[in-house]
């Protein structure tokens, strides 16, 4: 029988179950006995549904508390040393404080899953790191799956990757020069997963992936010498991009299967087929792990069958990659347009895809039905009325590259909009949201449920926008935002008034920690059919004489954090979606709002893996940006933000942006992401973040006041603005009031010391 099997589950649950019992421990409302207790339900109740589907194996070890690279350096034993925390003496409440910060450190950085809208938290590493062994909570969780008589697959991250993700903050630092030390220390895990019996263990090497240098490949060879030959099958897994000319390395190595992603990267099927020796197992991700529709479950059989007749129980079918990055389970959709959601698969309905075409190899006869029915959901979606648009595809054949540019360069712009907006130096504003109280939550969801009256909801959203636009005032923001009370998440809101868009009750995906989104999902045609923001930045403008940043949601990040419909080229959707949101910048102009911030936090996270790939891709995506934005008088500012990415390697890209203002995320980092915006002297507006966000860390003062100096050093003060790393929804009022009142302090100060200079 082929064997079945699956990288990873999403581990927050079908209703967010982890999300609420970490949020509960973080508040003092359950105790770590509790927790342990919610996440061991979700682990079995995942490990019985890879069961349920005839899976050959369960993944174990997919799980996390927080973040998989955080849980990879808790059981290496290779914390953060500015913590001082006994890594074999590991606590929860210590885990999360070396993801959330506490009051002596901030916490760990945080960057983006490869391509993914994932954040994993960034390996702290020194050159004395040695690796002497962490918790033991992966292998409790494998012996969890033992004591339920579960055949386990564990997975750990590979070391190669780890090494390749982490940092350091030593200068001159080789991270490789640990390898042998890292080495030894997954020569012991795999030796007590051999004690308990374990036959596979599954090691992820997405690394493998990127364009290495030849000292990292050869990293690929030390490393799996060594964990090959101690008894327990090795399978390499590599996903998200092709490794086909690294085909002949890796198969050389004493290991025992490969994984290939067969979904993002099909031509190199060949390549690994035939460098495969006869002892070899290839497991072949033919089921999209990152996206949610109903796979072609008879294509992928045709096309698997000459490589199963050559290699017969050596071929394994899987998902691509994890399906951590999908939602758990259709069955929970109780509202989804019928039509539309035949089309889906999610986390659940992809193990049974993934069995279908394990059947269909051994027993085409018996798999017939199943794939009929595969064939009438996809022959639905191609003929569906509501996927095309005509009005939509005559406007995008319309559209011109003179629409993508401003009337004047920055240098030009700049001088009209100081003049007419009369701001002071190094001007404070924040990102865009304030804190989603528990009574804002309320609020929209008895709007939702049809128990407030539109006209009831609208004046309970007006009162929060007015509170929001009262505090910053007393607070002296130069910028306001009117806090967005009203939406739900940054791209859902604006998903939810566009034509081509449907949503889900409880399609969640992890994000980072608790913080889970519901991705919306483009099916058809992109569309405004009505503006969508313009009295809500009109009433917030008519409380006060400061500027209101008008909000929206950038053509990329809406494309991004979204489930893309896979019929046609991204390109081409995302010019649907700018010039949906193009309209909505020239409605809030012609509203008399004058600064427009236009969101791209998803740019970098677009990026194709491959360098060689990044031209084509970057271009398009900054002539979206600009397609937004083409249209407005010079006196009107564009801001853009950006957050947890390394921007350094596209800064000629992000400058051709062309936004009057960029706020980025830097303050984890201590301004080290901004040292690139100097050197490449980036010509605009830009303002570092000055403090973390997503940690309830209130920064001082003086704190911020030593980051703004350094940033000083970088970017002229007459270019800086004063800003936190990103929105604020995830805080509370009075944390959030702290901080921003230390922040506003600390741009006065430096007001006064640039004067005093002059």
């Amino acid at each position: 029988m082929t064997c079945t099997h699956i990288l990873g589950f999403p581990r927050i649950g079908a209703h967010r179950e982890l999300k609420f019992a970490q949020e509960a421990f973080w508040r003092g409302e359950a105790d770590e006995a509790y927790l342990r207790g919610a996440a061991a339900t979700l682990r079995a109740r995942h490990w019985e549904a890879q069961r349920a589907a005839g899976l050959a194996f369960v993944a174990v070890g997919d799980f996390a508390y927080y973040d998989q690279m955080l849980g990879m350096s808790a059981l290496l034993g290779a914390l953060p040393r500015r913590f001082g925390f006994d890594s074999a003496k590991l606590t929860l409440t210590q885990y999360y404080e070396l993801a959330r910060g506490n009051a002596a450190q901030p916490a760990m950085e945080m960057t983006k899953w490869f391509d993914t809208n994932y954040h994993y938290l960034v390996p702290e590493l020194a050159s004395d790191t040695c690796f002497d062994g962490g918790v033991d909570w992966f292998f409790e969780e494998v012996d969890e799956a033992l004591a339920l008589g579960l055949p386990v697959k564990p997975v750990l991250i590979g070391p190669v990757t780890y090494l390749r993700l982490a940092k350091s903050h030593e200068a001159g630092f080789d991270s490789l020069a640990l390898l042998p030390r890292l080495v030894e220390r997954y020569v012991r895990i795999i030796d007590v997963l051999k004690a308990r019996g374990v036959q596979w263990v599954q090691i992820d090497e997405p690394a493998l992936c990127l364009e290495l240098e030849e000292q990292w490949l050869q990293a690929f060879s030390t490393a799996y010498q060594a964990l090959g030959v101690r008894g327990v099958n090795v399978l390499l897994a590599t996903y998200f991009e092709t490794a086909a000319e690294h085909a002949a390395r890796i198969t050389a190595l004493p290991i025992h299967g490969v994984h290939i992603d067969l979904v993002r990267a099909p031509d190199q099927l060949n390549a690994w087929c035939e460098a495969l020796p006869d002892t070899m197992v290839l497991s072949a991700g033919v089921i999209d792990g990152r996206n949610v529709w109903r796979a072609d479950l008879r294509a992928i059989a045709q096309a698997l069958r000459p490589v199963h007749a050559a290699l017969g129980e050596r071929l394994w079918i899987a998902a691509s990659c994890s399906l951590l990055h999908v939602p758990v389970s259709l069955s929970a959709e109780r509202k989804l347009d019928g039509e539309i959601k035949s089309w889906l698969a999610f986390a659940t309905e992809k193990l049974d895809e993934i069995r279908t075409v394990g059947v269909a190899l051994d027993e085409p006869l018996a798999a017939e039905s199943l794939l009929a029915q595969a064939d009438a959901a996809r022959a639905s979606r191609r003929t569906s009325s509501a996927v095309v648009n005509a009005l939509v595809q005559k406007r995008t054949a319309a559209a011109t590259d003179a629409m993508a540019a401003r009337q004047r360069p920055f240098a030009q712009r700049n001088r009209l909009q100081r003049e007419a907006l009369q701001l002071p130096p190094l001007p404070t504003t924040t990102i865009g949201s304030f804190p989603q109280t528990p009574a804002i939550r309320h609020a929209r969801a008895a709007y939702k449920r049809g128990e407030m009256k539109a006209l009831d909801y609208l004046e309970r959203m007006r009162a929060e926008i007015e509170l929001a636009i009262r505090r910053q005032e007393a607070l002296d923001i130069d910028v306001l935002v009117h806090g967005e009370a009203e939406r739900n998440d940054m791209v859902e809101y604006f998903g939810e008034q566009l034509w081509g868009y449907a949503f889900t009750e409880n399609g969640w995906v992890q994000s980072y920690g608790s913080r889970c989104v519901k991705p919306p999902i483009i099916y058809g045609d992109v569309y405004r059919p009505e503006p969508m923001t313009v009295e809500t930045a009109k009433y917030a403008q008519s409380l006060t004489r400061r500027p209101v940043k008008g909000m929206l949601t950038g053509p990329v990040t809406m494309l991004q954090w979204s489930f893309v419909r896979d019929d046609q080229p991204r390109a081409e959707t995302a010019l649907q979606l700018a010039l949906a949101i193009r309209d909505e910048v020239l409605d809030l102009e012609k509203a008399g709002i004058r600064i427009v911030q236009i969101d791209e936090p998803a740019f970098r996270e677009g990026l194709p893996l491959r360098r060689s790939d990044w031209p084509e891709y970057l271009e398009w995506a900054a002539r979206m940006f600009r397609m937004t934005a083409g249209g407005v008088a010079d006196e009107t500012q564009i801001h853009t933000h950006m957050c947890y990415s390394e921007f350094n390697d596209i800064l000629p890209a992000i400058a051709s942006m062309d936004a009057d203002v960029i706020t980025i995320e830097t303050s984890r980092s201590a301004m080290e992401l901004l040292d690139g915006f100097g050197a490449f002297a980036y010509p605009n507006e830009i303002g570092p973040g000055v403090y973390d966000i997503h940690s309830p860390r209130v920064p001082t003062m003086e704190a911020i006041e030593r980051l703004l100096a350094r940033a000083c050093e970088v970017i002229p003060p007459e270019r800086l603005w004063v800003n936190p790393d990103c929105g604020l929804k995830t805080r509370d009022w009075p944390e959030t009031e702290a901080a921003l009142s230390n922040m506003v302090r600390a741009a006065k100060r430096l007001r006064e010391h640039v004067a005093a200079l002059a």
